[in-house]
Formats: C-alpha cells, structure tokens, sequence
C-alpha cells in the first residue's frame, strides 16, 4: 500500500462511478504529489471519490497489514511507517483500519493480541544504515 496505489483507487473509483476529476484536484494532482492532493482533499471533505477513496485504502492498508503480521508472526507488534501513514493518522485510527487489520477468520484473536503502532518520525529509515555505517568504520579504524 502506497501513494501510486490510493491514485490508482481514486482512478478506478472515477471510472467505475462515471465521474470526472474536478480542475482543481487535477491542477493540484499534476503540480505536485497527486497522492497527497487525493488525501488532503478526501481528508477536507472538498470530493466524495476523494473519500470513498481514502477510506478504501485505509481498510485495504489494514487488511494488508493484518496478512504481513501474520506471515512473519508478528507478536512483538504491528510498526506501520513510510510517508503516507503519518498523513492520513486520524484515518488509521478510525475503524476501518482495524477491521481490516482483524478481519482473518479463526487468526482474529491472534492478531488483537499485537500491538498497532504508527512510527511518526520521518527519518526512521535512516538509522539502521547509519548505526551499520558507524559499525562497519568503527571496526576499520585502527
């Protein structure tokens, strides 16, 4: 799950619905992060596909998560990170996230007994290669 993908939920939404993008979403979409533009304006309620869009996503995010977690046995908790999760935060903590994180049959209450966490801090990603990067010079020096 990632921005392309909301765009692409956004798409078959206008298609399916026979509804056209508005000028505005379109100028905002092509002058920057078209993603971006979909959520702040499904989040300002300025498009109704916008919405239905975003709500998609977040249950298909759930779902998703819900199928990692239990492929690697996820027990020690659920880290949800990347760009989009920290913008679309209010989202994430409605249910449909949950619902979708839950909804596996008979794993149902294995999967309520990890914890679900967004990681706020955009420079996360960083830190295992610097600490490995800080490793590997400490064992070259002299």
């Amino acid at each position: 799950m990632s921005g392309p993908g909301l765009v692409n939920l956004q798409d078959f939404l206008r298609v399916h619905r026979g509804v056209a993008v508005p000028s505005w979403l379109s100028d905002e979409m092509v002058a920057g992060d078209a993603a971006a533009a979909i959520s702040s304006a499904a989040l300002d309620e300025r498009d109704a596909i916008c919405a239905e869009a975003l709500e998609l996503f977040v249950y298909l995010y759930g779902a998703e998560a819900g199928n990692h977690a239990l492929k690697i046995m996820a027990t020690g908790g659920i880290y949800i990170g990347g760009g989009i999760a920290p913008r679309i935060l209010d989202k994430l903590k409605g249910p449909l996230f949950m619902q979708g994180l839950l909804s596996k049959g008979r794993m149902r209450p294995l999967l309520e007994g990890m914890p679900v966490r967004v990681i706020l801090n955009d420079r996360t990603a960083l830190y295992g290669p610097a600490l490995y990067l800080a490793a590997m010079t400490a064992q070259a020096a002299p």
